[in-house]
């Protein structure tokens, strides 16, 4: 790398994802070793197997950074349909571990093509967006966009990993920014309500309180000559949706699906079974107080109370040791981390380096969000890591590909036009 590419590099992103890793790895040595001693060259142990993960990311970054910034743009295309191959070759190569076919076997050590996905897609919508044909204003484009986004989450799914899945509705952040109409939002934001809704009661409740509001509405600009049959078809859609919801839940949700939406609902308690992580990650991040037990001294995290938590529920780890004030810091890096991307991202030249950007805020948020929620209980357990802090190299080696390749744009934005 030049050195006026170097000092181009945006050094405060880079130091919040040192911090975010570091303290990861801390957690991580915390939850999986026992009171044998420090040892960096026993593999058996999940935070010595994450250290070499780690330098290895380190190189990845430097490979990041030496590859110039237009390979990016102009290689998009490939590099997405290259994902697309990775992941349905899983249905024909791939290892199936704890029940889901998302890696592949290479030696001692696994790949989850799906991590790697992410950065491809956000590439791959970045190239179209900013195609000088494209208004995403038709619909034409839009479908076009929603294609790009919803193609890898299709071959995901049936991994089975919606989890992975779901992360896609992140690059509903990059359209937004690009002009993509609020209404989309809106509808969307309405569905997940309504869903919630009419699984916490009858459908037919649901449907008399949206009509009740639509006539309020409808009242309140008689004066405007509204279109009634805007109105009644609105009921109408809504009507149909609620009353599809209970057939969806219960034919087409897997079981252990439906217990996670009725446990975080209220609708039913299972502290042992479906519901045992979730309580048990909550006892352990209660049990820290304001400033925690102390490193290494958790009683719920020495005691391998808490499942996976090296992975989906390490942020128990940090609640239990380092209390309320730590984790209130991790949280803190988090949003520091957002909004440094931000900033970052509303300053570029290019369209395609704003709209990469732009995906990269929306799937760490997505990440960020529901894995705190899945762990504190206020969300369905889906099972998804917390990026750059979670154990795996997948993972990981994802997270800092999908960074680093935007820091990589984002220093070079002093040669765009």
């Amino acid at each position: 790398m030049a050195r006026s590419s170097v000092a181009a590099i945006d050094w405060i992103t880079v130091l919040l994802f040192l911090l975010l890793v570091s303290f990861g790895w801390v957690n991580i040595y915390s939850a999986s070793s026992e009171n044998e001693a420090f040892s960096l060259t026993d593999f058996s142990q999940a935070y010595v197997r994450q250290a070499y993960w780690i330098l290895f990311s380190i190189v990845l970054i430097i490979i990041t950074q030496a590859i110039e910034a237009k390979f990016y743009e102009r290689f998009a295309g490939l590099i997405y349909v290259i994902s697309l191959l990775s992941l349905l070759g899983l249905f024909v190569f791939g290892k199936n571990i704890n029940g889901a076919t998302s890696w592949y076997q290479i030696g001692p050590a696994g790949l989850q093509p799906s991590e790697f996905a992410k950065a491809c897609t956000a590439l791959a919508l970045a190239k179209f967006l900013s195609d000088m044909q494209t208004n995403i204003k038709i619909l034409g484009y839009q479908v076009r966009a929603f294609l790009i986004i919803a193609i890898p989450a299709i071959f995901i799914i049936p991994q089975p990993d919606p989890g992975s899945a779901l992360v896609y509705a992140a690059f509903f952040f990059p359209l937004y920014r690009e002009g993509l109409a609020t209404i989309y939002l809106i509808v969307g934001a309405s569905a997940a309500g309504l869903f919630i809704l009419t699984l916490l009661f009858n459908p037919i409740w649901v449907v008399l309180a949206v009509a009740a509001i639509m006539l309020f509405i409808l009242i309140r600009n008689r004066k405007r000559k509204p279109k009634y049959s805007r109105y009644l078809l609105t009921i109408i859609v809504v009507a149909g949706f609620c009353f599809s919801v209970n057939y969806i839940f219960n034919h087409v949700f897997e079981q252990r699906h439906r217990d996670r939406f009725n446990i975080v609902l209220g609708k039913e308690v299972d502290s042992k079974g479906i519901g045992y992580n979730t309580n048990q990650s909550q006892i352990a991040i209660g049990s820290g107080g304001w400033i925690g037990k102390g490193f290494k001294e958790g009683t719920q995290t020495k005691g391998g109370f808490v499942p996976e938590q090296r992975t989906d529920y390490i942020f128990s780890t940090v609640g239990e040791e380092w209390g309320f004030l730590g984790a209130t810091m991790i949280i803190a890096l988090f949003v520091l981390l957002l909004i440094r991307l931000i900033h970052l991202a509303e300053r570029q030249k290019s369209q395609f380096s704003r709209v990469y950007g732009y995906s990269v805020v929306g799937i760490l948020f997505i990440h960020f969000t529901i894995n705190i929620g899945m762990v504190t209980g206020l969300m369905p357990t889906i099972g998804i890591p917390l990026p750059f802090f979670s154990y795996g190299g997948s993972s990981l080696w994802g997270f800092t590909i999908l960074l680093f390749i935007f820091i990589k744009l984002d220093s070079n934005r002093v040669n765009e036009w």
